[in-house]
């Protein structure tokens, strides 16, 4: 089976995931054998309360180690800092933050990756609410190797379809969408669900739907067909009314976070979700509807305290993970052995952050960081 016909198939999965969360572990396997890696995983972190946990994953790494992450480690990972830096759906490896060879002196490298045979990690930010964000990625074993072209090529052959299963997922508010219960549950999502048929025919919309079809608003019913002002909607629509067995891989990254304005003009966003696959099929209430469109509120963004510390002082990635880890460890002889650097190099850092937010001791910029902590969950 040659890349492309593996992914078609691979993306149909994760669509069909994004109906039913039980399927999520067999698809995590599957991308992470497709991307090149051991293991895969979709999880959320809350760095600034030490906090997360995995969402789904396919059982590749042991409980054990799961829960000393978020209990231990966190912060010592390279890539939650760095993470505060990067677009969403941007990928970082380990080679995006540090020489390898300098992320293996390190202690998080020493405790945590090596005793599980674990040589490299590639990973991207899905979305971001409130202070915390979720993530996905694809553990690289040691006889894996580091991540390399390949394996980033692939993993942006993936990110969009699982970013946007995951919002579909969020979308759904948790409810199983079987056959037996989905025409029942559709007027219990908060999200204005409409089913698409060919050529944009509107099949049926829930209740929340029909509120956003209004005169003035982003969508309206035009001879029987859902039609809308938005461009980017509306060929996104057009796209999906003339899916096959195909369309899923067809979609690529159209249809992820669409803004819309509504009635009101309060913000929104759209999600289309192709039906042509697989478990999704099962799920349709009329034989006609080949697509289903989310619109639901745009929640508003608070940054996280890094992100807003980050704005605030124009501090770079090094000097905000100097700043976490002496926030969570203490003094710079420890921060360095725990980051794998010279206390030198510490030092420096600290002087930088001393001079950028007139603090003058440890102590100062604990509070600092307390004090943007509260900012953020207010």
């Amino acid at each position: 089976m040659n890349e492309s016909e593996a992914l078609s198939g691979l993306v149909g999965q994760i669509y069909d995931a994004a109906i039913d969360p039980g399927f999520w572990p067999g698809v995590l396997r599957e991308t992470a054998r497709f991307v090149g890696g051991c293991s895969a995983a979709i999880y959320s972190k809350d760095p600034t309360s030490r906090s997360g946990g995995v969402l789904y994953d396919d059982g590749g790494l042991s409980l054990a180690y799961r829960t000393a992450y978020f209990e231990r480690y966190v912060q010592l990972d390279p890539a939650t800092t760095r993470h505060f830096f990067t677009e969403i759906g941007e990928l970082v490896s380990t080679i995006d933050i540090m020489p390898h060879a300098e992320f293996q002196q390190s202690r998080f490298y020493r405790e945590w990756v090596q005793p599980q045979q674990l040589v490299d990690f590639v990973s991207t930010v899905l979305d971001r609410s409130g202070t915390s964000a979720s993530m996905f990625g694809v553990f690289r074993h040691e006889r894996d190797g580091i991540v390399d072209e390949a394996t980033r090529h692939r993993m942006q052959l993936v990110v969009p379809h699982i970013r946007r299963a995951v919002l579909i997922g969020r979308a759904l508010e948790q409810h199983s969408a079987r056959a037996e219960v989905l025409a029942s549950s559709l007027d219990t999502i908060r999200a204005g669900m409409f089913l698409i048929g060919a050529n944009g025919a509107l099949v049926h919309a829930n209740a929340a739907g029909h509120g956003l079809i209004a005169p003035g608003g982003p969508l309206r019913v035009a001879s029987g067909r859902l039609v809308t002002t938005d461009a980017a909607l509306e060929q996104c629509l057009r796209d999906a009314g003339s899916f096959d067995e195909g369309g899923d891989a067809l979609l690529g990254e159209r249809g992820i976070a669409l803004p819309l304005t509504g009635p009101g003009g309060e913000a929104l966003v759209a999600h289309v979700l192709p039906l042509s696959s697989g478990f999704r099929r099962q799920v349709r209430t009329s034989t006609a509807a080949v697509a289903a469109l989310f619109v639901q509120r745009a929640e508003l963004h608070i940054e996280t305290a890094p992100e807003a510390l980050i704005r605030a002082y124009g501090l770079t990635p090094a000097e905000l993970r100097v700043l976490l880890a002496i926030v969570e460890i203490g003094g710079a002889p420890e921060v360095a052995e725990a980051l794998g650097v010279s206390e030198t190099t510490v030092k420096f850092h600290l002087r930088r952050l001393y001079e950028k937010t007139g603090s003058r001791r440890h102590a100062d910029l604990v509070k600092l960081l307390a004090g943007f902590t509260s900012l953020a969950s207010t």
